[in-house]
C-alpha cells in the first residue's frame, strides 16, 4: 500500500513538473529595447583597412504564437539601428569613419520551460531560427558611394521572463546573430565585414 501510494504521489509530482501552462494557440506580445552588440573583430577590407562597427540599442516588439503547448513561433521587428564604424590602419588608427541604419528581423522557434515550477515561477525559453538583415544608408566620411549586401544567417535566442500577474511578465534575453554583409566601395567589392553581434534585451510581455 505505501508503494502504491509512493507511486501515485511521483506520478502526480511529475505530472505537474511537466504541466504545459502555455497552451497551444496562445498569442504573447513583447515591447522593449535591445542592444546590439557587435563582435570585436569585425574584418579587413580588401585595402587593408581593419573594420570597427560600435553598437547601438533602439526599441524593440515582437509577437509570439504558441503552435503547440510551449512551443511557439516569434517574429522580432524593431526601429532601424543606427552604427558609427571605423575604418583603421595596421596600426589601429582611424582612417576613415561612417555610419550605417539597419533593420534585422528575426523568425524564431521557441521552446518555453513553463510549468515546470522554477524558483519564484520564472520561465526559462530558448529558440533558434533565422535573421534578415537589410542595411541603409550608408556613409563613408571621405564621400565613397558604400553599399552594404543585406544578410541572412542563424539567430539563436536565450531569455528568462519573470511573471508579475497571471498574464504578464517581465523579460530579460539575448540572442546571438550571425551578421556578414559583403561591402562595395565605389562599386568595386571591398571584402566582407562580419558584425555577428551579441543582442541584449529587456521588455514587457502580455500573453492573450
Amino acid at each position: 500500500m505505501k508503494l502504491q501510494s509512493l507511486v501515485l504521489a511521483a506520478a502526480t509530482a511529475l505530472t505537474m513538473t511537466t504541466a504545459f501552462a502555455v497552451p497551444a494557440g496562445t498569442w504573447s506580445i513583447a515591447a522593449g529595447a535591445h542592444y546590439v552588440d557587435p563582435k570585436s573583430d569585425n574584418g579587413t577590407l580588401n585595402n587593408g583597412l581593419s573594420v570597427d562597427v560600435d553598437g547601438d540599442v533602439r526599441p524593440t516588439i515582437s509577437g509570439e504564437y504558441f503552435i503547440a503547448n510551449n512551443v511557439g513561433v516569434e517574429l522580432l521587428a524593431a526601429i532601424p539601428f543606427h552604427h558609427d564604424f571605423d575604418l583603421n590602419d595596421a596600426a589601429g588608427n582611424p582612417v576613415l569613419s561612417g555610419k550605417t541604419q539597419h533593420l534585422p528581423p528575426t523568425l524564431s522557434l521557441q521552446y518555453h520551460f513553463d510549468g515546470y515550477n522554477m524558483p519564484m515561477n520564472v520561465k526559462p525559453f530558448v529558440g533558434v531560427g533565422v535573421n534578415y538583415t537589410t542595411f541603409f544608408k550608408e556613409k563613408v566620411s571621405n564621400g565613397a558611394d558604400l553599399d552594404l549586401d543585406d544578410s541572412v544567417g542563424v539567430a539563436g535566442h536565450i531569455g528568462l521572463d519573470i511573471p508579475f500577474a497571471p498574464t504578464e511578465s517581465f523579460r530579460i534575453d539575448a540572442r546571438y546573430m550571425d551578421i556578414k554583409t559583403d561591402a562595395k566601395l565605389n562599386g568595386v567589392d571591398a571584402g566582407e565585414i562580419d558584425i555577428s553581434p551579441w543582442v541584449y534585451g529587456v521588455a514587457f510581455v502580455k500573453q492573450f
